[in-house]
């Protein structure tokens, strides 16, 4: 019974020290009820109107932020070496005894190539999708949630490959799903350690001519060829990449010697721009 009577004097000495908080309180919403019945009417739903859009745009500009990606997509024909430079990038090695790609490689990873040393980079989300033209449909199923795309090209093995591979790049540059969303596109020139490999100006201009090619050959087709979901270039003008509606840049890489700084930095940007 006494710690019962403590408990009820504890209680009620905490009630009689409330209890001029409780009147400041009251005193405070009454001054401020007497406030707002002073200003009109129109001046105060003005400023409700104002709270309520500026909460509305911060709620949406963190939940922009929230859903950067941080996807970036290795594409391109089979052969032109997406896996070796995946590995590269992945984990700094060679990897000479990998074979093509039957099936998206992935991986979670760090960028730690001395270009970015000074960079404090955030976990990156590298997909290797395979090159084989009946393997290539995978690709789409990435593109909603890519950042950025590293379409490699061999430039050893450029000039056979090249009408293959401006099909596979036209493709790509006219999907919605990239042209709405204006993924950067690197065309990453690989195997340059080698001497005879073309330069990446070279394979830039060879490209381009390609593509016009392409561009006026497709759209001479009906109108019922829905393949493409966008068109490229200006009308009348030679196509070249500054023309796209993306950002389309050209580097130069060696998988093999470990020659990935200028992927490293594109893939920086794209994730942390």
């Amino acid at each position: 019974m006494e710690g019962l009577e403590q408990w009820k004097d504890q209680l009620e000495q905490l009630k009689s020290q409330l209890e001029p908080w409780k009147n400041q309180l009251e005193k405070c919403l009454h001054e401020a009820i007497e406030y707002l019945n002073q200003i009109p009417p129109v001046q105060l739903y003005a400023a409700i109107a104002v709270l309520l859009i500026s909460t509305l745009l911060l709620l949406s500009i963190r939940l922009f932020k929230r859903e950067k990606s941080n996807t970036i997509i290795l594409t391109g024909l089979s052969g032109s070496g997406k896996t070796v430079l995946f590995y590269q990038l992945r984990d700094g090695s060679v990897h000479q005894g990998t074979i093509t790609s039957m099936e998206p490689n992935e991986s979670t990873i760090v960028l730690n190539s001395d270009s970015n040393k000074k960079h404090k980079s955030k976990p990156v989300h590298i997909v290797d999708v395979p090159g084989h033209s009946r393997l290539r449909p995978k690709l789409d199923e990435f593109l909603p949630q890519a950042a950025g795309i590293v379409f490699v090209v061999d430039s050893l093995e450029f000039l056979p490959n090249c009408r293959l591979a401006s099909e596979y790049l036209y493709d790509i540059l006219t999907k919605a799903s990239v042209v709405k969303k204006k993924i950067p596109v690197l065309i990453c020139c690989n195997k340059n350690d080698k001497v005879t490999a073309h330069t990446k100006e070279f394979i830039r201009k060879q490209m381009e001519k390609e593509i016009d090619k392409l561009r006026a050959s497709r759209s001479a087709i009906s109108a019922a060829d829905i393949s493409n979901d966008f068109t490229l270039g200006v009308p009348e003008e030679p196509f070249t990449f500054s023309q796209c509606r993306n950002k389309v840049t050209v580097a130069e890489s060696s998988g093999l010697t470990g020659e990935v700084g200028q992927v490293e930095q594109f893939i920086w940007e794209c994730v942390e721009s």
